[in-house]
């Protein structure tokens, strides 16, 4: 504890509040879609957005390694014309909690929009509204604490991450050590003291996304 050094806490929030940003981003429009449409096709696009809450980690990060590494036709494509290199790098560590996080953020925006009375939206198309219009306008207002929900879980997941980070961004010092990594980095070297100064900052984030979660989801219920 002599030596504290907060870069891991300040990496993790920078990397969970990116990872957040992008999956509202492109997880609001796939929830959207999935709300919205019936088929095999948005089947397999519903499979394909929760398989990294089934997926281990380690075999989620394994294959961005494989898709993003210096060796995959990605990964020499990006470092050949653009000198853009993606593992062990914060990029990297951004992407690996993008992509573990998303689905909850998904899941979540995509229960409260199916839940909207389809009446609300009709007299909106009756009065020549767009889909887009409606959706900005009407959808996201009325299932907004669905969202936040979302939001918040997915920025947990994020700031969480251990597998999938270490496997894509690996634990450099003052690079891409984020919290969990930091925690078992901690815990090998045998500083308890600093491991369980970051759990506890950790195990009180957690606490406060939970329940900020809870008060969303009784005010829902509440109407």
């Amino acid at each position: 504890m002599d030596n504290l050094n907060l870069f891991p806490l300040y990496l993790s929030l920078r990397v969970a509040f990116t990872a957040t940003l992008i999956g509202f981003i492109c997880g609001l429009p796939i929830a959207y879609y999935l709300c919205r449409k019936q088929g095999r096709f948005s089947d397999f696009i519903d499979t394909l957005t929760n398989l990294p809450v089934v997926l281990p980690p380690t075999v989620l990060g394994y294959y961005l390694l494989v898709l993003l590494g210096r060796q995959s036709w990605l990964g020499k494509l990006l470092e050949e014309r653009f000198d853009i290199m993606l593992v062990f790098t914060p990029t990297g560590a951004i992407i690996a909690a993008t992509v573990v996080s998303i689905p909850y953020l998904i899941r979540a925006a995509k229960a409260a929009l199916s839940e909207i009375n389809e009446d609300y939206l009709n007299a909106a198309r009756l009065l020549g509204r767009g889909e887009l219009n409606i959706f900005v306008t009407i959808m996201i207002p009325i299932a907004w604490r669905g969202i936040v929900s979302g939001v918040t879980m997915s920025f947990a997941r994020a700031l969480g991450d251990f597998g999938a980070t270490l496997m894509v961004a690996g634990s450099i010092p003052y690079k891409t050590l984020t919290m969990p990594i930091a925690i078992y980095n901690s815990l090998l070297a045998g500083d308890y003291k600093m491991a369980n100064f970051l759990a506890l900052i950790m195990t009180s984030v957690a606490v406060l996304v939970l329940y900020i979660v809870n008060r969303l989801e009784k005010k829902m219920k509440k109407g």
